[in-house]
């Protein structure tokens, strides 16, 4: 979808089969295209997700004169490490929405010298990244909030980072922490980093901890209550195979259970290091039949039955479940997902106005969602509000036998810039 068309209309289908393989990890991918960039040696980067949000993180390390050559559309990089922080002295980069980017970079650049500016979308300059901030600034970092503090754009006067200690909130965004953990070893001695209350998107971080490990460096984790990083030089592992995105398999996965069709997604499985890979569970819990491969995993739909769960270890699927749950007799309760206020768009109040357009009676609070299903579901014209998960998320309701139009469809671009490709090849 290159010239962005305003809307997508999707008639009332009545299967959905197949077998598909989903884009590379957005999650995975920008941690590893970091991590090439900083480690010691060559990687070679295997199934990288081509979106805007790696697009944005590419260009990023590019432009801070990281030696990257991208084959296969993009797929495939090769990246010759730096075996340091940037050696770049300023630098300007625009990264979209990109969150996972924004985060991990404003750690990043830290750690060298110079001046740098980082600003976004709208959107970004309204996602709040003052935890980060903050625990920058007691390292040392000088970083300045352009237009209003706590939030992007931002500008870093860059000078190293000292101290050996640091503490942030756990409560608002997982990213905080990812991008302190990534940046650790190249602070002057180390850094033991305490998490204040309780952290979310708990997978979020051992999905770090992983790919740190692959890199060389070996976190001591407490019990996700604090986290010891030695000082130290990440060492570039050779190949590196990107999983498929867990995230993104929701979507077909679902897809199946509602027309009680049966899909196999492959590129991600029962050894996913992703957390979201934990949807296929809940889908199974809610009357699906589960079966997982190695690198696959497949689902046979039947009949859903309601749930009531705590999902904040998988905040992103978690919105598939909120659209399942149209389709399941009883009322749906989702807690856990006060995340969900500060993602791309404010998704508690997204979802609820688009599920209540077609019918659907919603309850929502600051930290979970209550669904019940109507009798017979409504078209609707569903708003995206410029986030790929709304978008992919709401096509499913196509599949109950209900036509729908998706508007600004190719905000799917985000993450899985061929979704309604590979979604219309497998709807019948």
């Amino acid at each position: 979808m290159e010239n962005r068309p305003n809307s997508l209309d999707l008639p009332a289908f009545k299967s959905f089969e197949g077998t598909l393989r989903v884009p590379g990890s957005k999650s995975i991918s920008n941690r590893a295209l970091l991590l090439s960039a900083l480690a010691k040696g060559e990687t070679r980067l295997h199934y990288l997700l081509q979106s805007d949000d790696t697009i944005h993180m590419g260009n990023a390390l590019a432009q801070l004169g990281v030696d990257i050559s991208f084959f296969e559309n993009g797929t495939e990089a090769v990246i010759k490490g730096l075996g340091s922080s940037f050696v770049a002295q300023e630098g300007k980069f625009f990264l979209g929405n990109a969150g996972t980017a924004m985060r991990s970079l404003t750690a990043a650049l830290c750690l060298g010298n110079g001046k740098f500016t980082l600003h976004g979308e709208p959107r970004m300059h309204e996602r709040p990244i003052g935890d980060l901030i903050f625990a920058l600034r007691s390292l040392g970092a000088d970083i300045r909030c352009l237009e209003n503090e706590s939030y992007p754009p931002l500008e870093i006067h860059a000078n190293g980072l000292k101290g050996s200690s640091v503490s942030v909130r756990g409560n608002i965004s997982s990213q905080y922490l990812t991008a302190l953990l990534l940046c650790a070893p190249y602070t002057e001695n180390g850094l033991t980093i305490t998490v204040e209350g309780e952290l979310i998107s708990k997978p979020y971080i051992a999905l770090t901890l992983s790919m740190m490990k692959d890199f060389g460096i070996t976190v001591k984790n407490n019990n996700f209550e604090s986290f010891e990083i030695p000082k130290g030089v990440y060492i570039a592992p050779g190949d590196y195979e990107i999983e498929g995105d867990a995230s993104s398999a929701s979507y077909p996965l679902a897809a199946a259970a509602i027309s009680h069709g049966k899909v196999r997604v492959e590129g991600v499985g029962e050894n996913s290091i992703q957390g979201d890979i934990r949807f296929a569970s809940v889908l199974q819990q809610m009357g699906a039949l589960i079966t997982y491969g190695k690198n696959w995993v497949e689902c046979k739909g039947y009949e859903l039955n309601a749930i009531d769960m705590d999902l904040n270890h998988i905040p992103d699927a978690a919105m598939t479940i909120a659209v399942l749950a149209l389709f399941a007799k009883g009322t749906t309760k989702i807690r856990g997902i006060a995340s969900w206020k500060v993602k791309e768009t404010d998704r508690l109040f997204a979802l609820k106005t688009e599920l209540q357009k077609l019918g659907a009676f919603v309850e929502t609070d600051d930290d979970s969602i209550t669904i019940t299903p109507p009798a017979k579901l409504k078209s609707a014209s569903i708003d995206t509000y410029n986030d790929h998960r709304m978008a992919m998320c709401f096509s499913l309701v196509s599949l109950g036998g209900t036509p729908i139009t998706i508007m600004d469809p190719a905000c799917v671009n985000k993450t899985y810039p061929s979704y309604f490709d590979d979604f219309m090849r497998l709807a019948k």
